[in-house]
């Protein structure tokens, strides 16, 4: 479990903690010297509320209990927790350039890839919301963000091969994470064969890690390729694979349609993310619950004497 505060700043006033142990043991050691100057320690220490033999400790320690729990508050102690990927939010970025014509996966990578990420808006639950955006040279979105599977399976089936030249993966990613900016819990699930033409990797890699965003990829394609519409095309897995590892999300191999429909399957239980939940509230809670509690037994204390 991991833990973080909002305002560690206020976490200074800890160190009021050594003060109250020193002014305790101080005060001790006064009213003892004090009490030395009778016969009957038992009763002085009864007329002076003073409990020489430290039978006081406990309330020593609510104290200091008190002192903690309230520094930890409004320092905005968080525990972090995961949530599971059906309470994120996706971007679908499917490649549209013209190696996505190849034909080493039948009918053709695009088809492929388009029939695959509809069966995943499917799979999601009803409330999932996804975005959908084609890219080549330039990116085009598709669909914004909806819960609307008609919607979203329509704008996939859409998506037509552009004669736009390059495969340009840093305008999809920064589209998308834009797409994506209101959002707590954020992914792009990346279809693509990976002949990256167009920008730079390192900048797309620090584009999503700085918006919070998982990035998931798919290679589309086999190592020997298929025909496309200019010759031979294939697959380039390396900078999917940086893309995916340097932003927490993985990468899949799909030589076939069963692998690409198999690794879509897999996104959504490997999609967790770790988020803060503040216990502030609880902890004031508790911190009240002590005074209150060390109040009850300083009236029965002295009931009883």
């Amino acid at each position: 479990m991991q833990f973080n505060f909002v305002n560690p700043n206020y976490l200074y006033l800890l160190f009021l903690i050594p003060v109250v142990i020193f002014l305790h043991f101080y005060n001790l050691k006064k009213a003892g010297g004090k009490a030395l100057k009778f016969a009957n320690y038992d009763a002085i220490a009864r007329i002076k509320g003073i409990d020489l033999y430290s039978k006081n400790i406990i309330f020593f320690i609510f104290d200091i209990l008190i002192i903690v729990l309230i520094v930890f508050s409004i320092s905005g102690l968080s525990i972090y927790r995961e949530n599971p990927g059906s309470s994120f939010t996706f971007i679908i970025a499917i490649d549209s350039s013209a190696s996505m014509s190849a034909t080493d996966i039948k009918p053709n990578r695009l088809d492929a890839a388009k029939e695959t990420a509809v069966d995943f808006v499917n799979s999601l639950p009803m409330d999932s919301k996804v975005g959908v955006v084609s890219f080549s040279g330039n990116t085009f979105v598709e669909q914004e963000l909806t819960s609307n599977k008609g919607l979203l399976e329509q704008s996939i089936n859409k998506i037509k091969m552009t004669s736009y030249g390059g495969t340009d993966i840093f305008e999809a990613v920064s589209i998308s994470s834009s797409l994506l900016k209101n959002e707590e819990n954020k992914a792009i699930i990346l279809l693509s064969d990976g002949q990256i033409n167009v920008g730079n990797m390192d900048v797309v890699i620090k584009k999503a890690f700085d918006e919070k965003v998982i990035v998931h990829t798919v290679g589309i394609g086999t190592i020997d390729g298929g025909i496309a519409s200019f010759g031979i095309s294939k697959l380039d897995s390396d900078s999917l694979k940086s893309l995916a590892y340097n932003t927490k999300g993985k990468y899949f191999n799909a030589t076939s349609k069963e692998e690409m429909r198999n690794a879509l399957m897999e996104v959504v239980p490997i999609t967790r993310k770790i988020s803060p939940y503040s216990i502030s509230f609880y902890l004031i809670i508790f911190a009240a619950f002590l005074f209150i509690l060390r109040q009850l037994l300083v009236g029965m204390k002295r009931l009883s004497v």
